[in-house]
């Protein structure tokens, strides 16, 4: 699995997420490997037809009906969004709020990428078996630092932590990834996809960076 959080950066606002998610779809097809999309939550009308799956940055444990402002996992399902990100280091939850979260996501099919900051974390939230952990140092959040070179023992143990748990959950490694040998050196260490964001977004030709990635997963 290959994600790409396009957080709320200027470079995707308005028309540009089309092409954004069209790249994407290119790369996905002529590599033939996942790639997902979580665009600003406000754009999400303008690309959830799109061939590849489309995520919510963020969901609210909140109900159908009159709840003002919150993101509604079963709403964002008749949209065709295909699932979400929880728990991001820059819009954290409680762990009640997460676990609610991740027991919605299954019950309407929907795909949950938990993000996490350390091993503790890994392990204390794989019990919830949801689809994916995402583990993300925040110090290393859009340093241009991987966490594959400057922590590579997070991801190993993070690994071994899933691994131990024995059930579907999958590692995605996220933080600082700006290169295919990043991306490389994560699957090395045990991770089974990667969650990126202004190392793509940012990048002067989307095509090729992604292109560039996408060979290192496989």
């Amino acid at each position: 699995m290959f994600v790409i959080n396009c957080k709320n950066y200027e470079e995707i606002a308005g028309d540009k997420i089309i092409k954004f998610v069209k790249t994407a779809e290119n790369i996905s097809k002529r590599y033939k490997i996942k790639i997902a999309i979580s665009p600003p939550q406000h754009l999400i009308g303008l690309v959830s037809n799109s061939s590849i799956p489309i995520l919510a940055q963020h969901i609210d444990d909140s109900k159908v009906g009159s709840t003002t402002g919150f993101v509604i996992p079963e709403l964002l399902q008749k949209s065709k969004v295909k699932g979400s990100l929880i728990n991001h280091s820059e819009h954290r939850i409680s762990s009640k709020e997460i676990e609610k979260l991740i027991i919605k996501l299954k019950e309407l099919k929907m795909i949950s990428i938990l993000c996490v900051k350390d091993v503790a974390e890994v392990k204390k939230y794989v019990k919830l078996n949801p689809d994916y952990i995402a583990i993300e140092p925040p110090e290393l959040i859009g340093s241009g630092k991987a966490v594959s070179k400057e922590k590579p023992e997070l991801i190993a143990k993070a690994a071994d932590a899933i691994k131990n748990a024995k059930n579907s959950t999958k590692l995605l490694c996220g933080a600082g990834i700006v290169s295919g040998e990043d991306v490389a050196k994560a699957i090395e260490l045990g991770s089974k996809g990667i969650l990126v964001a202004s190392g793509i977004i940012k990048a002067k030709d989307w095509s090729k960076i992604m292109a560039e990635f996408a060979k290192s997963m496989v």
